[in-house]
């Protein structure tokens, strides 16, 4: 099929408001309102951050989202894994956390309407979805209240690491037994806790991808849950908490803008075909890296704090 008719049958499917179209477009343009209705004005495009940017840090604020984009495009996961920890070395790290969550928001609303995930998916995954709410709810005000310990992140970069490890060795099993609303629950609850707190959230891609293999599935799974946490902790923020600022929802939606160019370029590259043994290894090399960055960021805090607890104790 031409790109002009695939244009032309998208903008009568928009026109006649069907689901896919509709959540595409609408995902797109409220960050692209956002970006243009919030724009602080040239003078303060770096104010809101502390200090202006510098040529690399501004190339970082630009390339790195397309990446991130580009990735989660094609395998459903991994922008906020990836351009968080890195962020937060450009700016205040909590900040990295609340400005991120509006290109996620934007992407998994975006492929939910893609990969044509709708209600069946929220009526059998339900427990999944309403306990990562409420753990999005509790790591919100963690995040408002608290800074999160290094040895949180570290001790999820060791579980995923364990299941790289068991996948690879395992030669990527299925094992449909996971599959049972008491663990998929659980799993919901620290994900949307750990996605909230620290924009972290690697336990549910790994879990999923314990017994669903089908990429559209996943792809559209993931999204759907991530949607429903992404929104909550945006309303959360913005109405309950001094964390959503005018200037950081504007930051936010500039962000996601720039991040649309990937997520188009990863979104192409999955609908062109990625087979279900390149798929599996896209997903444990991915989960594979960020246990090793979490442990190079967490690791010598996480030494350190040892080695007091190991005076204190007279070891």
């Amino acid at each position: 099929m031409s790109t002009a008719t695939t244009a032309e049958r998208f903008v009568g499917n928009l026109a006649d408001f069907r689901y896919r179209e509709v959540l595409m477009t609408g995902a797109t343009a409220a960050v692209l309102l956002g970006s243009v209705a919030l724009f602080p004005g040239v003078e303060n495009v770096s104010k809101g951050i502390d200090g202006n940017l510098t040529a690399w840090q501004l190339a970082l604020f630009l390339l790195l989202p397309i990446a991130a984009g580009a990735i989660k495009g094609t395998i459903g996961f991994g922008y906020a894994l990836i351009t968080t920890p890195i962020f937060a070395t450009v700016i205040d790290p909590t900040m990295a956390v609340v400005v991120l969550a509006i290109p996620p928001w934007m992407i998994n609303v975006f492929q939910v309407g893609e990969t044509d995930t709708g209600l069946g998916y929220v009526r059998e995954r339900w427990s999944l979805i309403l306990l990562a709410l409420v753990g999005s709810i509790v790591g919100v005000f963690f995040l408002d209240t608290f800074s999160t310990h290094p040895v949180v992140p570290f001790l999820i970069g060791l579980l995923i690491l364990g299941y790289v490890l068991f996948e690879v060795v395992q030669n990527f099993v299925t094992v449909e037994e996971a599959h049972n609303p008491l663990a998929l629950g659980g799993v919901g609850l620290l994900e949307g806790f750990l996605l909230a707190a620290a924009n972290l959230g690697p336990l549910l891609p790994a879990y999923l991808h314990t017994f669903e293999r089908d990429t559209e599935q996943y792809v559209g799974g993931l999204s759907m849950v991530f949607t429903f946490v992404f929104t909550a902790r945006i309303v959360q923020m913005a109405l309950f908490t001094d964390l959503l600022t005018t200037y950081r929802l504007w930051l936010g939606c500039a962000l996601a803008v720039v991040t649309l160019v990937g997520l188009f370029a990863g979104t192409y590259l999955r609908r062109a075909g990625v087979d279900e043994d390149r798929f599996n290894w896209l997903v444990v090399g991915l989960l594979f890296v960020i246990s090793l960055n979490i442990f190079y960021k967490t690791g010598p805090a996480v030494l350190n704090s040892i080695q007091n607890v190991a005076l204190t104790l007279g070891i």
